[in-house]
């Protein structure tokens, strides 16, 4: 593995690492440039066992023996102080290594969902902790797959792999088209389209749950608008999650940890 120590901050090698704070900007590069930023040792480890290849890692002197045990021989990995990987990133990196990581080409929506009885879908969402919150209650409360819609916040940005604790790469996922084109997708796969929200008609969660539907998509709309009218149209039915003490509705990640505890919980 070849060990590069670097102590200039411009050095134009650490291009794929400048700047990560500027969030417009990496949402244009990361996807064009086929790259996205894998940040900590254990998030790596899930990435690297989810098949994705690095590109080179960013490291700190202490932490070169677990980018050493990580990568392969083939990978660059440069060596900086704490002040040169501050001076890069635009913040301080208190985990020790960055990665940067080619972004795998997209599956199919059909590929993603096939054989996935219980499904997350998330309209809208433009806050990337919220997104990376959501992954880890699919990964850890039973869920299939998730689907992101178009404008969606990208489940590769940095913020969004960190607060997800990697499970980003554990969770089958892709994007959707519009929903013209994806509630069709969705019902021809025999799946239950049930829209998280409020409405006068809505039913309970509970109630949904003992329902029992064999396939079902949880559609999470963004914070503060909630699910569009276009994904309350397509879905099958609206379901409410029961409040008291005067709340009527809870952030977006907590939301898909209640209802997916529920529809484990009825299952089984």
């Amino acid at each position: 593995m070849p060990v590069i120590p670097l102590d200039r901050a411009d050095d134009p090698r650490l291009a794929d690492y400048r700047d990560l704070t500027d969030v417009s900007l990496r949402r244009v590069n990361e996807p064009a440039g086929g790259l996205y930023i894998a940040e900590s040792a254990k998030v790596l480890e899930r990435a690297l066992g989810a098949g994705h290849r690095p590109r080179s890692v960013l490291a700190q002197e202490k932490f070169l023996d677990d980018a050493r045990a990580l990568v392969g021989d083939d990978v660059d990995v440069f060596v900086v102080s704490a002040d040169i990987a501050e001076s890069v990133t635009g913040y301080a990196v208190h985990r020790g290594l960055l990665a940067s990581m080619h972004r795998p080409e997209l599956r199919t929506v059909a590929e993603v969902v096939e054989g996935a009885r219980l499904i997350v879908v998330l309209e809208d969402i433009v806050d990337h902790t919220n997104v990376g919150a959501a992954f880890r209650s699919a990964a850890a409360l039973g869920a299939d797959a998730v689907l992101v819609t178009p404008r969606c916040a990208d489940p590769l940005y940095r913020r969004s792999v960190r607060v997800s604790m990697g499970t980003v790469f554990q969770v089958p996922w892709t994007r959707l088209p519009e929903w013209s084109k994806a509630a069709p997708l969705l019902r021809e796969a025999g799946v239950h389209l049930a829209a998280l929200a409020l409405s006068d008609d809505a039913v309970a969660l509970d109630d949904f749950a003992a329902a029992g539907h064999e396939r079902v998509a949880l559609l999470l709309g963004a914070e503060g608008d909630g699910l569009s009218r276009g994904a309350r149209d397509a879905a099958d039915t609206v379901v409410t999650i029961p409040m008291s003490g005067g709340v009527d509705s809870l952030n977006v990640a907590a939301a898909s940890a209640v209802a997916l505890w529920e529809l484990r919980r009825a299952r089984r």
